[in-house]
């Protein structure tokens, strides 16, 4: 869909165009869950904070104002509704979920599974890092964005985005006794 399509999908789905929107959004949809699913590291969660998406995308549309692109700002929707199921997630860690939880990870045996566990405890480590690490990790390293562009989309300065990447590459080499990751 090129800018100028997309741009015109946006004003009627901000009418109220129910078609328009849904044409928005199926268009939209593999980014959305493919960034959750980097997010949460599971299917079952990505799905979740996809649909949590659907729906805030829905009550924000509105909202956009062709200030930046509409991707920028649909990563940050994204991006926030990730850290609100976190957050609602960690709310609920009685041991029946912590064993549903276990039971949500792959085998060993399936396919891309060493590089699912490897990148959920890369995550766990700069979740730790503190706030924004996740996400601009995510942005630069896993969605291929450069530090202008994950800084657009996140809204701070791009020597913020630098700085970030430049703390996590050196605190995960000092977590790791001096050798690269």
């Amino acid at each position: 869909m090129d800018v100028a399509h997309q741009q015109e999908m946006i004003r009627q789905a901000q009418a109220g165009n129910a078609a328009a929107f849904e044409s928005l959004l199926d268009h939209h949809y593999d980014l959305i869950y493919r960034f959750a699913y980097k997010w949460c590291g599971n299917a079952a969660a990505a799905e979740d904070v996809a649909q949590l998406v659907c729906i805030k995308l829905a009550k924000s549309l509105a909202q956009f104002r062709f200030e930046s692109a509409f991707t920028s700002w649909l990563y940050r929707i994204v991006i926030n509704c990730a850290k609100d199921w976190q957050k609602a997630e960690q709310r609920h860690t009685s041991a029946a979920d912590e064993r549903a939880d276990v039971d949500a990870e792959p085998s060993a045996n399936a396919p891309n599974a060493e590089h699912h566990i490897y990148l959920s405890q890369l995550l766990s480590r700069i979740d730790h890092m503190g706030e924004g690490f996740r996400e601009t990790a995510l942005l630069v390293h896993s969605e291929g964005f450069n530090h202008r562009e994950a800084a657009d989309i996140l809204g701070v300065k791009e020597s913020t985005i630098s700085w970030r990447i430049h703390e996590i590459r050196k605190r995960l080499t000092s977590e790791d006794g001096g050798q690269s990751s």
